[in-house]
């Protein structure tokens, strides 16, 4: 049966002077080195960064696919390197970006395919085992379509699948490569969500590489923040972004990082002036409307927009639509 948390945290996997990458053409190619790293039961870390800088290798090496260039990897006190696939097996469960497409499977057998470090020479299972596969399909919330077949389902329910099934082998660890990728907003916010309670709930240690920047801030207990030139921070979300690792790592020409919200805007150019006064909360949205239509919103302005609950205010002329303000706003232009 499923554990549920009940302990303190404690460090799970630790690396130490840790370098990873990979060799091409007999060229070895380091991506990350000198890393220190702690992964605590019952934490949701993100591993985020810009492309390049070693996501998917550091999974990748993280999980025993492939071998660190230097340093040691540890998992439960014990060194990865020495262990066998079986053992690797038993203390992690890994999920690929890859879509699985499986022919007359149905979720029951996905998921039960998570038993198979722990089963016999024939495959068979026992009652403890049919026991963990039905609680992890309910944890994910497809016992309604446990006889379903894989083909069946959308996206979301798939990735799901994949999760009851890294949940069924009962590992402390679980790694997920981009788990979100092929999915939709909704459905990407329920992944996050249930990865975030499944974490707090069994306690167990999930890491997942995600290029949902604006969900990691708000879903991760902590981020792994890869960089380029200075290696990885580590960190709760907030502390990264309050001292400026995180803007630091995603400058752009193209967008800007509003530290005061978290939020991600486009870079548009702007050369019109414009002042805006009025109620808060539909001023956020006129300030967007406003950015995209090259308008920077400044005192020292030619046109004073005043927002009220109902409407827009410009050269006492009320608008009842943002539509209908950047129309009259241009008119006022070109005059």
């Amino acid at each position: 049966m499923l554990v549920f948390f009940t302990q303190n945290q404690m460090s799970i996997l630790s690396t130490h002077s840790l370098s990873i990458g990979y060799s091409k053409k007999g060229i070895l190619n380091t991506v990350q080195s000198n890393l220190d790293l702690k992964l605590m039961s019952g934490e949701m870390v993100c591993l985020i960064g810009p492309n390049g800088t070693g996501k998917s290798t550091l999974l990748r090496t993280l999980s025993g696919l492939q071998k660190p260039l230097s340093g040691k990897i540890q998992i439960d006190k014990q060194d990865l390197l020495k262990l066998s696939h079986t053992d690797k097996a038993i203390l992690i469960a890994l999920v690929l970006t890859e879509k699985i497409d499986v022919d007359n499977a149905t979720v029951y057998d996905i998921v039960s395919f998570g038993r198979h470090p722990y089963s016999n020479w024939w495959g068979n299972i026992s009652e403890n085992d049919i026991t963990l596969i039905n609680e992890s399909i309910d944890l994910v919330h497809l016992s309604h379509k446990k006889r379903n077949y894989l083909s069946e389902l959308s996206d979301g329910e798939r990735q799901r699948v994949m999760i009851a099934k890294a949940l069924a082998q009962d590992t402390p660890i679980i790694m997920l490569d981009e788990p979100t990728a092929h999915l939709d907003l909704p459905n990407r916010v329920e992944i996050m969500l249930l990865l975030h309670k499944l974490a707090h709930t069994t306690g167990k240690a999930i890491v997942l590489s995600t290029h949902e920047l604006d969900m990691a801030l708000q879903a991760a207990d902590r981020i792994w923040l890869m960089t380029s030139d200075k290696g990885i921070e580590c960190g709760v979300p907030e502390d990264l972004v309050l001292n400026g690792h995180f803007n630091n790592a995603f400058q752009s020409k193209a967008y800007v990082f509003n530290s005061a919200n978290g939020n991600f805007s486009m870079n548009y150019p702007m050369t019109r002036k414009v002042w805006v006064t009025g109620d808060k909360t539909r001023m956020y949205w006129t300030f967007r409307a406003l950015a995209r239509a090259g308008y920077m919103v400044v005192p020292e302005a030619d046109f004073t927009i005043n927002i009220n609950e109902k409407s827009w205010e410009l050269n006492e002329r009320e608008f009842f639509s943002v539509g209908e303000l950047l129309s009259e706003l241009d008119k006022l232009i070109l005059n």
